[in-house]
């Protein structure tokens, strides 16, 4: 078995498999997934209060229990083969496997706009848990009206001087995050229906040009750091024309964590599952393997 990530579902996925006696390979860029960019969790059962890297590091204890074996490649291709096998392929080389989970999440949506790119490490970032602390007695800006952009704005408000929060329409939180906004000693300067246009600045971020969605109207606002939180994109274009797709790029997968795919199973984020959890994704990891363990099993009683 190959699993593709190394996330809540990919590290769960691996420890299934693992005690199942399958021989399991992870290949991921990275360990940890997008919990590492989140300071709260306070509803994964078992834990009262943890950040997400903390649980991300018990996961990869867990993980290295057992045998299984871990490359750091980015995954750039997946191929089917006509006798049932899938090739996995990366920059440094190819690998086979009889199954293949794809667990490989998402990764943050960009706002396009001019100074973006240029800025992104300089000011711009995507992750207010990182690097919020280097904006301590600054100004900032966060941009996003979900969940996490109201989050961040929390973060980043106990030590940034300024914290604007743009939002292109209303919120869509949580009514216990909204809460949380609305109690801060130091409230967030709140733009409501305003688009961002352009980020600007010399050797690092200095202002943000957003305008108001009703008037038309530009307002340049001095500051030096920009969080950008409007949602993410699944890591999977890699397996487009493989696989069937939604129309937010998500694979397709049924109750059972399989694809259109006989031995290609999918997990976590990347899917078109309704809620983007971190228990979820793991619960998903679990599912995918065992279902594949399954496959494995009445494929070799055909043989």
């Amino acid at each position: 078995m190959i699993i593709i990530g190394g996330g809540p579902a990919g590290m769960t996925a691996a420890v299934y498999a693992a005690r199942k006696r399958m021989n399991a390979l992870i290949i991921t860029k990275e360990f940890g997934g997008q919990p590492m960019w989140t300071m709260d969790i306070e509803n994964y059962m078992g834990y009262q209060f943890v950040t997400g890297p903390e649980l991300m590091e018990k996961f990869d204890e867990q993980v290295r229990k057992f045998p299984i074996e871990i490359k750091y490649e980015e995954v750039t291709g997946l191929e089917a083969k006509a006798d049932g096998t899938f090739t996995v392929i990366c920059a440094d080389g190819q690998y086979q496997a009889k199954v293949v989970i794809i667990a490989s999440g998402k990764r943050p949506r960009r706002l396009k706009v001019p100074g973006e790119v240029e800025f992104t490490g300089r000011g711009v970032s995507y992750c207010a848990t990182c690097d919020g602390p280097l904006f301590a007695g600054k100004a900032v800006a966060v941009i996003g009206g979900g969940n996490s952009a109201l989050q961040a704005a929390i973060e980043v408000s106990a030590f940034a001087a300024k914290v604007y929060l743009i939002s292109l329409h209303g919120y869509k939180a949580d009514p216990i995050v909204i809460e949380k906004l609305n109690e801060l000693e130091r409230p967030v300067i709140e733009l409501m229906g305003y688009t961002t246009k352009e980020i600007k600045g010399s050797q690092a971020v200095e202002k943000l040009v957003a305008a108001n969605n009703a008037t038309g109207e530009l307002s340049e606002l001095e500051v030096q750091g920009i969080f950008v939180e409007i949602g993410l994109e699944p890591n999977s274009e890699y397996c487009k024309g493989l696989l069937d797709f939604n129309e937010y790029r998500e694979v397709v997968t049924d109750c059972r964590t399989r694809t259109g795919l006989p031995g290609l199973f999918a997990a976590g984020d990347v899917t078109n599952g309704p809620d983007k959890q971190i228990v979820i994704a793991a619960g998903d990891g679990a599912k995918a393997a065992l279902v594949a363990y399954e496959y494995l099993l009445h494929k070799r009683s055909q043989s």
